[in-house]
């Protein structure tokens, strides 16, 4: 059997042979839109529990519209054209509109990356694109505190003080936040350090409901669901695509209920669930643009836990092709290969405000306190390697060797997609 998994630009095969038992975890057939440029502006004709954009933009003169970074796979150029040609028709000027890379605390993309993200020149000519920096505490509005946590909100003044607020995003898992998208691109996406440090604080990520794929009494939705009503509220455009990066749903409206929507349809595609656990898992991290960095691969690390048997190996595969990520990523990897993971977690668990960046460290215990990781790279080099506090192994092939080896097992199972798909354990009746 020959299996492609999701890695950098071009995907990485592997031929498994044929006496194994090989579970192939994958979202079911998704529906396709056919026509998306015509279902994304009948969307902006006929909203989710607001009026036509058309009638929302009537009369304002500003308009602010969020855009996630480039380690997601947005079609972005898909739809900026089509929400801002409707917000000049309904006469709101040009330079009016601010479309703003919601970078939260990752780098800006700037350059021939900003002109990939957005994926249409018109945009580029037409109105301001900008980032965010999370760190310059002049472009912020504070907001006060949430009542339930204290949580600092700190939100960019772009985006408060424009008469129309616009998030825009892909629905899929997060392993955090449940679902990403909608209220998660404005609070982390465009807010204040203090306020994304808090959010990343042991005090939040330690919580079991901040799960992939849960909302239910999930600390990080409900700060970012009172944080949207300490706006005032906001509109949202959503989209989801299938594996393939086609598009399957878009919506737009305001942005609670719409994002909602939008969930409800990704929800019956992306949790899969699967009657058994594995001694080998085998997994990517979703490929270009999430697979850059180590510190993204985290994530696909964590999404097949579920499925996972206790003391199995978890075999990730990631291209890695910008290296580890952040300087203070690669301080908290430290921080970790030299303490251990007790000794990590304890550190931090005092703290109200993470350390930049060390969240994703924590995220990586997880994974470590379950089974065996095992990281398939090319993009690492050796001192890297050794941040990584994870077993390397030379080749796919020879990790799925060694582990079932390990296991004495003839089976395992593979997640080509890595953190867009979620296996859930659900055995027989």
């Amino acid at each position: 059997m020959r299996i492609e998994l999701s890695y950098g630009k071009s995907g990485l095969p592997v031929e498994l042979a044929d006496d194994l038992a090989v579970t192939v975890i994958r979202k079911p057939p998704m529906p396709l839109l056919p026509d998306p440029e015509a279902a994304i502006r009948a969307a902006l004709a006929a909203p989710v529990g607001v009026p036509a954009l058309a009638a929302l933009a009537a009369g304002k003169q500003s308009a602010c519209i969020l855009i996630c970074d480039i380690t997601r796979p947005v079609p972005n150029h898909l739809f900026l054209r089509p929400l801002i040609e409707t917000l000049l028709a309904a006469g709101m000027p040009a330079g009016g509109i601010t479309v703003l890379v919601a970078t939260g605390l990752h780098r800006p993309n700037e350059g021939a990356e900003l002109a990939a993200l957005v994926g249409d020149p018109w945009v580029l000519q037409t109105v301001r694109v900008e980032n965010h920096f999370a760190r310059n505490d002049a472009d912020h509005v504070d907001l006060g505190r949430t009542r339930t946590r204290g949580t600092p909100v700190k939100l960019d003044r772009r985006f408060v003080t424009a008469e129309l607020k616009i998030a825009t995003g892909l629905v899929e898992p997060h392993f955090m936040a449940g679902w990403s998208g909608g209220r998660k691109v404005i609070a982390p996406g465009i807010a204040h350090k203090d306020t994304i440090t808090t959010f990343h604080s042991a005090r939040f990520m330690e919580d079991p409901a901040a799960a992939n794929c849960n909302l239910a009494r999930n600390p990080l939705h409900e700060e970012q669901l009172e944080i949207v009503g300490m706006l005032g509220g906001a509109l949202a455009l959503n989209t989801v695509i299938d594996e393939a990066r086609r598009l399957s749903f878009v919506n737009f409206g305001e942005i609670v209920a719409s994002h909602l929507a939008a969930v409800e349809h990704i929800r019956r595609f992306a949790e899969v669930p699967v009657p058994e656990r594995f001694r080998t898992v085998v997994t990517s991290a979703a490929g270009y643009p999430l697979d850059q960095t180590y510190y993204q691969t985290v994530k696909g690390m964590v999404a097949p836990l579920d499925i996972l048997a206790p003391g199995g190996d978890l075999i990730i595969a990631s291209a890695c092709s910008e290296g580890m990520g952040s300087d203070e990523f690669r301080a908290a990897q430290q921080r970790l290969v030299a303490g251990g993971p007790e000794q990590f977690l304890a550190e931090i668990s005092a703290k109200r405000f993470a350390e930049i960046d060390e969240w994703q460290t924590e995220m990586q215990l997880k994974p470590m306190r379950v089974g065996s990781i095992q990281l398939v790279t090319d993009g690492l080099d050796a001192d890297e390697r050794a941040l990584t506090g994870v077993n390397l192994a030379p080749s796919l092939p020879a990790a799925i060797a060694a582990s079932l080896a390990r296991s004495g097992e003839r089976r395992l199972a593979v997640i080509p997609e890595g953190p867009y798909v979620v296996p859930v354990y659900r055995p027989a009746a």
